[in-house]
């Protein structure tokens, strides 16, 4: 299907394009850029609502400001389609988040107008903060640094800290606040109910909008009206409302609230604001999914819909089939609630992902001892280890790549104080088209070297729900790591009978001579298919799915190395540190020799693609571990194809 931009969209390769427009054409230019996106999106999927309520602002900034020399930086980044396409991408922004194509959110390698690569949120004003300390040093006194971030994000410490030096910073920094009350799901907390008394305080609005009416009418030059004004609004803020207060007393001089899809009057205030010197803040109200009416009524489901059909509205789900596996996550979700319902020590939290890891189940069965804590995964861990003091069972449910944000505080407040807080790691391995920023791929080496802590994998759905239940026991005392991919399991059978799994113990799924396959979590099932195939080229292979990679079974792993001397290992995760590398050191540790072949995730950074696509480059599906054992048997195959013939 081809996808064809609007007459004036399709006359934009750049800003200067843009620039050349009159203005009362950008409501056409907004029009068509939002009907590109929903275009785009429905046929090839990526993330949806958020750059639909962002269009207004990125027309706005990039036709005000002289960018890439002045500095724009986007907050996690699923909100800049309608940056890539008005950059020079447009032709190209078919291939977002597909292989070798596009990535899906900002990146410095791809363009020169994204000038700071992002997928985790909250990092906009620390760097555009980075930035404009950077132009003042090099006396570049034009250049402005503007950093855009949503209601959300900013609930994340990392965005106080950044506010917290701006107001000291001396520098030229505007910070842009997309407040739309969602992330992926509803925001919460004391922050989201600051905002809503902001926006929705009639005195400061009724005030502030007389003011500006007054103003209007004195005879006086346009731009000491512009100037009294602010200074009138600027008094007038403690005197009726509150609202302005926490932004100023971090010395942020506030701006706003002002509707962000009037396309006039962002450029209005943004001229306005370039004029301003100093570090400021631009309160802007969107509506997340604007311009598409069952994105703007469903934020949640329109985050992220994959491919649907823009006229209907149906999403394209696979066809619901009884032997369907479920999805890893919803198994974690249900199964907690049967364990809490048995359990009242049981607690649940998420930094932010209710939905994404299906906690969401618990929330709405026992609120009391579930929590969404917003985008704080730091607050999250610490959180959970408090709770734990008390003698609860906290399951702190948090993707792979956002628990390396609280790493601190899972050494300093739950390995050294040995509580028993139970991380369960959605989205461990290869995530697919959201990529580099979200790749499960380093949770393995970096809690297998904490002390104190039990890591570990399941192979099916089954096995994760015997992890969880070993993990709530009372006589559990450790940190417990469950980690589990993105996706769908392997049984469409899934709710077996809860049973104990002794920690640190594998298991013997197939006995064989000559070389043994060790896997550890889902990527057993790429071994066991790839040992299927291998019965054509008349070759055993032993399976042995090691569950635990900390503590390790030693007495499997002898069983191990007593009889075979052809060893490979298989995981998605990195090598480097990771579950073949604990191999070696055991091996090392006992004198054991051995040809080893370890698959996994190699040094380098992997982009985006489909998960297959992903594993297949790594060479860790189960075409590389049949290749990965022909080629280690290759020996004996010669020996038996001289035999036969």
């Amino acid at each position: 299907m081809e996808i064809t931009p609007g007459p004036l969209l399709k006359t934009i390769d750049s800003p200067v394009d843009l620039k050349k427009l009159p203005r009362e054409k950008l409501h056409q230019v907004c029009d068509e850029l939002r009907q590109y996106i929903i275009d785009v999106v429905s046929v090839h999927g990526g993330h949806f609502g958020a750059s639909l309520g962002v269009v207004e602002l990125t027309t706005a900034l990039h036709y005000v400001y002289n960018t890439p020399y002045d500095q724009l930086v986007w907050d996690v980044g699923h909100q800049a389609y309608g940056h890539k396409i008005l950059t020079g991408r447009r032709d190209i922004f078919v291939t977002n988040r597909k292989y070798k194509g596009l990535s899906g959110f900002p990146k410095r390698s791809e363009s020169e107008y994204d000038t700071f690569g992002v997928g985790h949120s909250s990092t906009s004003i620390s760097a555009a903060l980075g930035m404009a300390i950077a132009a003042k040093y090099k006396g570049e006194k034009d250049r402005k640094v503007i950093a855009v971030i949503g209601d959300g994000a900013m609930t994340a410490g990392l965005a106080f800290e950044g506010m917290n030096h701006a107001g000291v910073a001396e520098t030229d920094l505007l910070i842009i606040l997309n407040d739309n009350c969602m992330g992926i799901d509803p925001n919460v907390g004391a922050l989201k109910e600051y905002l809503t008394d902001i926006t929705t305080s009639p005195t400061y609005n009724k005030v502030k909008d007389d003011v500006w009416k007054l103003m209007g009418k004195l005879p006086v030059g346009k731009n000491l009206t512009r100037a009294m004004a602010h200074k009138l609004v600027d008094g007038m803020k403690g005197m009726v409302s509150s609202s302005a207060n926490l932004f100023e007393a971090l010395k942020l001089r506030y701006f706003g609230p002002i509707d962000g899809h009037n396309i006039a009057k962002l450029i209005d205030t943004l001229k306005d604001l370039r004029e301003i010197p100093g570090p400021k803040i631009l309160h802007i109200i969107t509506t997340k999914g604007k311009g598409y009416a069952l994105a703007e009524k469903d934020q949640t489901k329109w985050h992220a819909p994959g491919l649907f059909d823009k006229i209907t509205g149906e999403i394209h789900k696979k066809k619901f089939d009884l032997l369907q596996p479920p999805k890893y996550q919803d198994v974690f979700g249900h199964t907690i609630v049967e364990l809490a319902e048995k359990n009242e020590k049981i607690f649940g939290i998420t930094p932010a992902m209710p939905s994404g890891s299906s906690l969401k189940y618990m929330m709405e069965k026992m609120p009391d001892r579930a929590f969404d804590v917003g985008i704080a995964e730091q607050h999250a861990v610490t959180l959970s280890a408090g709770i734990a003091t008390q003698g609860m069972k906290v399951f702190c449910n948090i993707y792979s790549t956002f628990m390396q944000r609280a790493y601190d505080q899972l050494i300093h407040d739950v390995a050294i104080q040995k509580l028993p807080v139970i991380f369960c790691l959605d989205r461990a391995g290869l995530v697919g088209d959201d990529g580099p920023t979200h790749q499960g791929a380093y949770d393995i080496a970096y809690m297998r070297c904490v002390p104190n802590m039990i890591v570990s994998a399941p192979m099916n759905e089954s096995e994760l729900r015997n992890l969880m239940y070993t993990a709530q026991l009372d006589s559990t005392k450790n940190p417990f790591v469950i980690r589990y991919p993105r996706g769908e399991g392997v049984m469409p059978e899934w709710k077996t009978e809860l049973k104990e799994i002794r920690i640190g113990t594998g298991r013997k799924l197939k006995d064989g001579q000559d070389i043994a396959i060790l896997s550890y979590g889902h990527p057993g099932n790429f071994a066991a298919a790839a040992i299927r195939e291998l019965k054509n080229d008349d070759l055993n292979p032993a399976h042995f799915d090691m569950r635990f990679v900390k503590p390790l079974d030693e007495e499997l792993l002898h069983e191990v190395f007593n009889k075979f001397n052809k060893v490979v290992t298989v995981e998605d995760a990195a090598v480097k540190g990771g579950f073949g590398s604990a191999v070696l050191e055991f091996m090392n540790e006992h004198n054991y020799k051995a040809e080893v072949k370890i698959l996994g995730i190699p040094d380098r950074i992997i982009e985006h693609g489909t998960p297959k696509e992903q594993q297949h480059e790594c060479g860790y599906d189960t075409q590389a571990i049949k290749e990965a054992v022909l080629e280690m048997m290759k020996e004996k195959i010669t020996i038996n194809k001289s035999i036969l013939q």
